[in-house]
């Protein structure tokens, strides 16, 4: 059967709004890197919008190293501080006011619509087709459910605010410009997260662990992939990458097989010990340096100090619920 939003549709509109921005971007002659940020934003929506086709016209080979040369050049782009923010038309405190007067709480409308449609379509959306076409993606039924819920917000916010979609998307520029390259933190550390499965880096980590660890020693064992996955998140910057490199050297080949851990409590607490790294690391920009920036904080790094002892408790606790509930 097809589908009519499948993942690669959506993937096709996120590249297109990037390359609203990059448009928007080369227009603001009030970015004094304009040109550069344009490039940096084209390169990252054409991997959307392009992808597929680069496959398709290519090869898998060619394809694959034109993006791996577009991500090198984002990078750079980023290292070397060439991606600047812009010009950009803000109403006045007055029409805030104004405005906040009028909407009052129903601004918080389109917010809550995200995740209350996406968890709606993603329980009930299942297998669901009109005349022999699936309505989502049943591959990526939540990100295509996610998709939907955005797109409804953004309708919502629309018809609440009395705006216009060029609005949205000249306030999306402002908010990403601000954010900067953070933004597209989680999808180049998940990659590296998938270049660390393809390199066999599981098995390299459980060869290190068998030398300095007793396979009998559970307790240990427990401390070092609870452990391990919060410095490793810490490193990486994102628990979804460090979760399959330290699953496969830690805990499938000493807890679950050796020690028969029931798998569902102990993989679940140990993403929750990789969360734990998430608040202590500036890696993690999206959750901890952007809200610094986003307050204009003086010290960038403020969110993580107040963070550290919270999630130092936190993941003390993951070691003890791990070893006295994952066990049979």
């Amino acid at each position: 059967m097809s589908t009519l939003l499948t993942i690669n549709r959506v993937y096709y509109l996120i590249g297109i709004i990037v390359m609203i921005l990059v448009v928007m971007t080369l227009r603001d002659r009030g970015n004094p890197k304009r040109l550069t940020t344009a490039l940096f934003w084209f390169l990252f929506g054409a991997i959307f919008l392009f992808g597929d086709l680069m496959v398709d016209t290519l090869g898998k080979s060619m394809a694959y190293r034109i993006i791996g040369g577009s991500v090198i050049v984002i990078a750079l782009l980023a290292g070397f501080g060439l991606v600047g923010k812009g010009h950009y038309a803000m109403a006045t405190d007055e029409q805030r006011e104004a405005s906040a007067s009028r909407i009052k709480n129903w601004l918080f409308l389109p917010a809550l619509l995200i995740p209350v449609i996406t968890v709606i379509c993603t329980l009930f959306m299942k297998n669901v087709s009109i005349g022999g076409v699936y309505l989502l993606d049943q591959k990526q039924l939540t990100l295509a459910s996610l998709c939907v819920a955005s797109v409804a917000a953004i309708l919502t916010g629309w018809w609440i605010t009395k705006g216009s979609p060029v609005q949205a998307i000249a306030q999306s520029r402002r908010i990403v410009d601000t954010v900067g390259w953070a933004i597209i933190l989680p999808q180049m550390l998940a990659m590296l997260g998938g270049v660390f499965i393809v390199a066999n880096t599981g098995e390299s980590v459980r060869k290190v662990v068998e030398l300095f660890v007793d396979p009998e020693n559970r307790f240990m064992l427990v401390v070092i992939y609870c452990v391990g996955m919060a410095v490793f998140t810490m490193i990486m910057g994102n628990a979804f990458a460090a979760f399959p490199v330290l699953t496969a050297g830690i805990a499938m080949p000493f807890l679950v097989i050796h020690h028969n851990a029931d798998p569902a409590p102990l993989l679940a607490i140990g993403m929750y010990a990789g969360y734990c790294g998430t608040l202590m690391t500036p890696m993690a920009a999206n959750f901890n340096i952007v809200p610094a920036a986003l307050l204009e904080l003086k010290d960038k790094y403020q969110v993580i100090k107040i963070q550290i002892p919270s999630a130092l408790a936190i993941l003390l606790a993951n070691v003890f619920l791990m070893y006295f509930l994952s066990f049979r």
